[in-house]
């Protein structure tokens, strides 16, 4: 037992880059760093180093969840720290290998449909707690520091719709279409007609509802259906916001040849999800297990790579790094007013992942382990249709 909290000792002493006070299962506390203790944390059971070897940020999760683990201060703080800190072993990836093979399996039409389910048919009202009304779940687009939720929201809409430089009458495909803002959007402001899909129960039938209730049924239609499946084609514009995370590794090559397949020539993508700028960006333990699981963060290179094989054309690339850390955390403020009632309907261990899992997303942007990007396609090399310059796009 003294020899595994030395270890432990040892390893919290090399695992954040700004001072940390640590309160151990025996009464003792240790201090890391110099200066002003920014974070406390507080271990209430016996942790060994074999237990965050393998797969760390698993384990100390459900560790947190289950309140095993305390933390006073700021989770998105600490979580950055250790980004920041180099060698740190909550960042090592090296423990990471049953993560990374599960991915090397089959990503089946089943199973993403399932891996959908498990986050997104939560139910409407979890996320109406804390999304604003728009039912936006993806990175804003801050063009001013005093917007709201609901106005940043909107202006990531207008911002990809302007960005593919839509046209009155032309026909438009949201794959993943969430809550259907977008082509709530498009139909309504930019005269289009909209198809979405989507594999949720619960999003499928709000959209259908709020179309009628905007008077958007001739110009909207939503499918229950595989992205994959779509009997559908022809389109003058795609667009794609937070959906190929969930597609798995294997099957990114294919989620670009679907875009080339479903869009007319010489039509537009606008494609818009986290990817990392660096190799390793991969999946993380406790996201896959509780919150994404079949998802896969993929890295630019590769992102470019699918693109160039599926013979689109990258004529815009966007990061929006700083803008994801904002909406997450404005999404963790009003996730905290609703906190108890979360406790109360879900549990607490449901409801301290959720902020955990916020925070520490927020982190990961911080720190740019993590990115999001807008990618804009063209079927065809000629970009025809899009103006010399970029200030269109404003």
């Amino acid at each position: 037992m003294v020899f595994e909290k030395t270890v432990l000792n040892k390893a919290m002493s090399q695992a954040f880059d700004m001072p940390v006070e640590v309160t151990y299962w025996d009464g003792k506390t240790e201090k890391y760093g110099e200066g002003e203790t920014q974070v406390k944390i507080k271990l209430n059971k016996k942790f060994t180093f074999s237990d965050l070897a393998g797969t760390p940020t698993l384990f100390l999760a459900e560790a947190y969840m289950n309140g095993d683990i305390e933390i006073e201060g700021s989770i998105q703080e600490l979580v950055a720290s250790a980004y920041r800190k180099s060698g740190s072993f909550l960042t090592d990836q090296t423990g990471f290998g049953k993560a990374a093979l599960k991915l090397m399996h089959g990503h089946s039409q089943k199973e993403t449909r399932e891996d959908i389910h498990s986050h997104y048919d939560i139910g409407n009202a979890f996320y109406e707690k804390w999304l604003d009304k728009t039912m936006t779940y993806s990175c804003a687009y801050w063009e001013r520091d005093d917007m709201t939720l609901e106005e940043a929201q909107n202006a990531k809409v207008h911002h990809i719709l302007k960005k593919l430089h839509t046209q009155p009458g032309g026909k438009l495909l949201d794959i993943g279409c969430g809550w259907g803002t977008l082509i709530f959007t498009a139909a309504k402001e930019f005269d289009l007609n909209c198809v979405g899909v989507t594999l949720s129960d619960e999003q499928y039938n709000y959209v259908l509802d709020k179309a009628k209730e905007l008077g958007l049924s001739d110009k909207v239609r939503v499918y229950l259906v595989d992205y994959r499946d779509l009997k559908e084609g022809d389109f003058d514009y795609v667009a794609s916001v937070g959906m190929f995370e969930h597609v798995g590794k294997e099957n990114l090559g294919m989620y670009f040849q679907k875009v080339y397949d479903y869009l007319k020539p010489n039509g537009r993508a606008l494609i818009h999800g986290i990817t990392g700028q660096h190799y390793g960006a991969g999946v993380d333990p406790f996201i896959e297990k509780y919150i994404f699981p079949g998802g896969y963060i993929p890295n630019v290179a590769e992102q470019v790579n699918h693109i160039l094989t599926a013979s689109l054309q990258l004529d815009d690339l966007e990061p929006l790094r700083r803008h994801y850390q904002k909406t997450l955390e404005v999404w963790d403020a009003n996730y905290k007013k609703v906190y108890d009632d979360v406790v109360t309907e879900m549990g607490k261990p449901f409801a301290r992942m959720w902020d955990l899992y916020l925070q520490a997303c927020a982190a990961s942007f911080e720190a740019g382990n993590i990115d999001v990007m807008q990618f804009l396609l063209t079927k065809g090399s000629s970009g025809e249709g899009l103006p010399m310059t970029r200030n269109y796009m404003n």
